[in-house]
């Protein structure tokens, strides 16, 4: 089994005012180059995004691009056909393939939006771009781990899906709460991100918003210390 850590403090950052970003992975102008990728996961993003700020229409080309808003509502736009709404409790999915132009907004003037935006690099390349949200039900992540997105191959009941091999599961565990995580195909590693509370995985302690990429194992350990939120993404290590 093999492991890497990232603390919190370590992640890449920006402040611009409307956003204050924190990145895991090297994103804009934040650029580490031991810190590019892991497996198939390109950008892990922290976002805060003032009241009725966002991002205007910007492109995107051949990658996978997951929202999960923690806090507030997301509005998006797309040049596909793609508008909605997303809070809390939701999931959206954009294959961007042959390319796709879109925005995102705190759909709220007076309220802050709290999201995670995680891109993927696809199995496919140039696909027909397409744009999904899901709304899953929060009290099936108590002492569970809830999967919600799922490959295009191996479409889940009740996940939306990716062109990729990667499994998202969310989990609101209980203080003291153990369970294994079992990595769900050969060759995946997980990528686990905190995003409340204290967890123990693997003996290895992680506090809010520390991620752990590990691979080359089957099973992964988990306890938590107090209650906590985690997401756990379980991917390709081959790109």
């Amino acid at each position: 089994m093999k492991t890497i850590f990232h603390q919190s403090e370590t992640r890449g950052g920006a402040d611009w005012g409307w956003l204050k970003a924190k990145h895991t992975f090297s994103f804009a102008n934040y650029h580490d180059p031991s810190r590019i990728h892991f497996g198939v996961l390109r950008v892990l993003n922290d976002d805060t995004i003032s009241g009725g700020k966002g991002f205007g229409l910007h492109p995107h080309d051949n990658m996978e691009i997951i929202t999960i808003p923690l806090e507030g509502t997301v509005a998006h736009k797309d040049n596909t056909g793609g508008n909605g709404t997303i809070s809390y409790g939701e999931v959206q999915v954009m294959s961007a393939g042959t390319g796709v132009y879109h925005s995102e907004f705190n759909h709220n003037k007076d309220q802050e939006l709290k999201l995670l935006q995680i891109w993927l690099f696809p199995n496919q390349r140039n696909v027909e771009p397409r744009y999904d949200q899901l709304n899953y039900d929060v009290l099936k992540m108590k002492n569970n781990f809830l999967t919600i997105v799922s490959p295009n191959d191996k479409h889940e009941e009740n996940t939306v899906w990716i062109h990729q091999s990667a499994w998202f599961s969310l989990g609101n565990l209980d203080k003291d709460f153990q369970t294994e995580y079992k990595i769900k195909q050969a060759g995946n590693g997980v990528y686990v991100f905190i995003i409340s509370g204290e967890i123990e995985i693997n003996g290895q302690i992680l506090n809010p918003r520390d991620g752990l990429g590990i691979w080359e194992t089957d099973s992964i350990s988990i306890k938590s210390k107090t209650d906590s939120q985690v997401l756990l993404m379980d991917i390709p290590m081959e790109i």
